[in-house]
């Protein structure tokens, strides 16, 4: 999931951005994607997307990705053509499988059925085929418009629904484990995992790993796996770190 955050309609075509930039890192490894929901921005980007990638491994590499994204350019919304900061957030889930138990009680969802919104034809925009859930204890709410058929992005939608419900489980128990009680970050300044700058100098920077490339235009194309190998590593030594202490 892609969510823009702090800097308006910048922030909302950075998202679309990232997303591009993510669907094409998908191509170039063989894996298929399927956007499940896409909400468009008034002006321009987009105001939240969910997309589907499958194949070998995908959320193994793709989960060091999870967090801050923050751009740096010169707006191409300002006339008075300023540089301009936006964010966006990364969010990684896995696909659970249908063996492990996720309870979810019938009186603690609340459905909802729309038009949708995204491409698909007339026959799309004709049916209020699109189905939205949500959660009401934890407030989470998830969104399927890519099938035709309610039943179907009914489906969808519960299964992201478990898989965001078992993502915050294995969290909580994280945290409980590590006696840690964090605030969660806001989706701008200060919270960014890598920085992408256009303006005044060209640099993509991975905070956590301190890994720099110039060629922004084959990041934005889907070269990312220089940080994403990077964020392995380092999440592989501090798991050795912790285990030997």
């Amino acid at each position: 999931m892609i969510h823009p955050g702090a800097g308006g309609t910048e922030s909302q075509d950075w998202a679309q951005m990232l997303m591009r930039m993510y669907l094409r890192w998908a191509e170039l490894h063989g894996y298929s994607t399927k956007i499940i929901d896409i909400q468009p921005a008034e002006e321009a980007g987009i105001k939240d997307v969910t997309i589907m990638v499958s194949g070998p491994y995908a959320y193994g590499y793709l989960k060091v990705e999870a967090g801050v994204h923050r751009l740096v350019r010169i707006s191409p919304f300002d006339a008075n053509k300023r540089r301009h900061t936006s964010f966006s957030a990364v969010l990684v889930y896995p696909e659970i499988e249908d063996d492990i138990e996720v309870e979810i009680k019938e009186e603690d969802i609340r459905i909802d059925t729309f038009r949708a919104s995204g491409a698909g034809g007339q026959h799309v925009n004709k049916t209020s085929s699109a189905v939205r859930i949500t959660h009401l204890p934890t407030g989470i709410v998830v969104s399927s418009q890519n099938h035709r058929s309610q039943h179907r992005n009914k489906e969808t939608a519960m299964k992201i629904l478990r898989a965001r419900l078992y993502d915050l489980s294995l969290k909580e128990q994280e945290k409980e484990i590590e006696g840690l009680v964090g605030e969660k970050k806001d989706i701008a300044w200060g919270s960014q995992i890598r920085s992408y700058v256009l303006q005044p100098y060209r640099l993509v920077k991975d905070h956590r790993t301190g890994v720099e490339v110039g060629n922004v235009d084959a990041v934005l194309d889907g070269d990312i796996d220089i940080f994403i190998k990077a964020a392995l590593r380092e999440k592989s030594k501090e798991s050795s770190s912790s285990i030997n202490k």
